[in-house]
């Protein structure tokens, strides 16, 4: 299945080469980069270390490529800027190609919340039924246009909470933390190991709380924290537990979600982020402890939490097994 990826020279875009080139059913055509850079140059200049194993082209996009990408290509993956995918999208769907969108420009169905979020209205050229692809979670037929794939917080803790939804009596508390590539490539001095320290940001106004509110269907109070390490997400959830929920109820309800789904792990222990890191795996451990669950989450924030996701749900959109080209431990950052 011949692909492109836009955005392949950030973090998350290069994770989405890497995969794709060694997936057993899909071809990678076209890499083009983040920005508009002013000349191709192969991927190796940016990421020495796949010198010698991946000889991609990143090329800068132009518009007049289009109708030459909509002949030789089939599928298209966006790891852009938000407001860069919500121009782009559109344009591509409408040549009749298939889009996975690993940005936040089409994730929120209400157009006001998404306004809030994310500082722009939402295109009004859009197609009209947008999957929101959250793998375990997402049946996708193989004709939708447009798939939306999670962001990283929601990822972990939407997999965390949604099998034991009916037992929640209260607002769950969320405090996730995760390395520094969740703020992308670009150098900024907050983002720096030099300058990082564990500390909360966001709170109550990261734009990941309403996608978590709306994947679980409830209201959630989440608190990020950047940590002084490269990749990885661990959330630790806080729930308020109906009376008389017990361990063994809680067991059994993970275990009716995930038991056939490979890319879940459940722990007999909390994960740690060195556990996921460089995989597609999500590592969930949970406790009843005085009438509150306890849930421990990690995954890799720019595979589970992006690339390996959005391939994971293309799989799926194509009729491949779900964990297909994921269950080998990788990563390129």
């Amino acid at each position: 299945m011949p692909c492109a990826v836009f955005g392949a020279s950030g973090y998350s875009g290069v994770e989405l080469v890497w995969l794709l080139h060694n997936h057993p059913q899909f071809s990678l055509e076209y890499a083009f980069s983040s920005s508009a850079r002013e000349d191709a140059e192969p991927i190796a200049s940016l990421y020495p270390q796949l010198a010698g194993q991946l000889d991609v082209i990143l090329q800068p996009w132009h518009s007049d490529l289009l109708s030459q990408l909509s002949q030789q290509v089939r599928v298209v993956f966006l790891a852009l800027p938000h407001e860069a995918s919500a121009e782009l999208a559109p344009v591509l769907v409408n040549a009749g190609l298939v889009v996975f969108d690993l940005s936040g420009a089409f994730r929120l169905r209400d157009p006001s919340i998404h306004q809030q979020a994310y500082g722009f209205e939402r295109a009004a050229n859009i197609p009209e039924t947008i999957a929101y692809g959250l793998a375990e979670w997402t049946t996708l037929a193989g004709t939708e246009q447009l798939i939306a794939v999670p962001g990283c917080y929601p990822t972990v803790t939407s997999l965390a909470l949604k099998p034991v939804m009916s037992f929640i009596d209260g607002v769950p508390l969320v405090n996730a933390v995760s390395g520094v590539s969740g703020a992308g490539r670009k150098a900024a001095s907050h983002t720096s190991f030099c300058e990082v320290s564990l500390s909360a940001y966001g709170v109550a106004t990261h734009r990941h709380q309403p996608e978590i509110a709306q994947a679980i269907g409830h209201d959630v109070i989440f608190v990020p924290h950047l940590g002084n390490f490269k990749r990885g997400i661990l959330a630790t959830i806080y729930v308020p537990l109906q009376q008389g929920v017990s361990q063994a109820s809680v067991d059994t309800a993970y275990e009716q979600a995930y038991s056939a789904t490979p890319l879940i792990r459940l722990r007999q222990q909390p994960p740690a982020i060195r556990d996921v890191v460089g995989t597609a795996f999500c590592d969930i451990h949970a406790v009843v402890h005085q009438n509150h669950l306890i849930i421990c989450a990690a995954i890799d924030n720019l595979l589970k939490g992006a690339a390996a996701q959005a391939v994971q749900l293309a799989n799926q959109y194509f009729g491949c097994d779900s964990a297909l080209g994921l269950q080998q431990r990788g990563g390129v950052v």
